[in-house]
């Protein structure tokens, strides 16, 4: 499932539906699609979200269990994205509604 993430005067984002969904938890909202933020959520969504990936490990810690985990298994020999990285562009959409005051929908 791909979940897009819209606001009136940013480019849509799309991301897999795992990732939009644990994005939205951290948000504090339902991980129910479609959905939507007012407006006049905006500001405490994007600071709950920005607070939860701050909270998140570093890249040298994530790359120190990433090589821990390929020394037990090696599967795949392609970098994983961090949700840190994965959470950047969402951060830019919802910054970008709070200076427009527009609302956030998710479909």
């Amino acid at each position: 499932m791909l979940v897009t993430f819209k606001t009136k005067y940013y480019s849509d984002i799309t991301m897999f539906g795992d990732v939009a969904t644990r994005l939205l938890q951290m948000m504090g909202h339902s991980t129910i699609v479609p959905g939507a933020i007012a407006a006049a959520d905006v500001p405490a969504a994007l600071q709950k979200l920005s607070a939860a990936i701050s909270a998140l490990p570093t890249v040298d810690e994530a790359a120190r269990t990433q090589l821990d985990a390929d020394n037990e298994e090696e599967e795949d020999d392609a970098p994983e994205v961090s949700l840190r990285h994965r959470a950047l562009p969402l951060i830019a959409l919802l910054e970008s509604a709070q200076e427009s005051q527009s609302y956030v929908m998710w479909e």
